[in-house]
């Protein structure tokens, strides 16, 4: 669970990143830039606890998950121009977030008693609520209802995490697949342009 709670927090921190840039997009001020990093870092699996009846939520027991909301509103605002290159990076560390935050929400679910396809349903709400939460704050459309793939990737993700999970893959060697798959996934449907069907009238 150590290399699993180091990644949750550098997901955490990209995903403070991702909502500071996008409030410093809208040019709000500094207490609404750190409320827009705070609620996408911590939106989505708050969403999940409180649906799950699970209290105190996670990062209420946890100071790590503030410190590091903090630094990443910090640095955001010292240091936009630097992180606005970093966009690959950015894009892997915020891939390997949701895998994580996808993880984490179908194993606590699990550990609650949940059923399995609720559990992958819980997963995804912990990776992508906290940047629909933040999107909509910024009176932008959600990015998981616009075309790129984002939380099929989870959901496929979660999919092969409970299957290997029943296949009885040790949980370590199981997280790392299903990260790796989420990864896979975001970077070939980025590469070659790949999204789902676009409704239109």
């Amino acid at each position: 669970m150590t290399i699993l709670y180091g990644f949750d927090l550098l997901g955490t921190l990209v995903f403070a990143i991702s909502g500071t840039l996008s409030a410093a997009n809208k040019k709000l001020d500094l207490f609404g830039a750190y409320f827009t990093g705070f609620i996408t870092a911590i939106g989505g699996g708050t969403l999940r606890d409180i649906i799950l009846g699970n209290f105190p939520v996670g990062w209420i027991s946890d100071i790590n998950y503030l410190i590091v909301i903090s630094v990443g509103v910090a640095l955001t605002f010292l240091f936009k121009k630097h992180i606005m290159t970093l966009k690959r990076t950015l894009f892997l560390f915020d891939t390997i977030g949701i895998g994580v935050f996808t993880i984490i929400g179908i194993e606590k679910s699990l550990s609650l008693g949940i059923h399995p396809f609720l559990s992958i349903i819980m997963g995804l709400f912990s990776a992508v609520m906290g940047g629909v939460i933040r999107d909509t704050l910024c009176n932008d459309i959600p990015l998981i209802f616009r075309k790129e793939i984002y939380a099929v990737a989870c959901l496929i993700g979660g999919i092969l995490f409970i299957a290997l999970n029943s296949l009885g893959i040790a949980s370590a060697l199981n997280q790392f697949i299903t990260i790796a798959c989420i990864i896979i996934i975001r970077i070939i449907c980025i590469r070659f342009k790949i999204s789902l069907p676009v409704l239109k009238y």
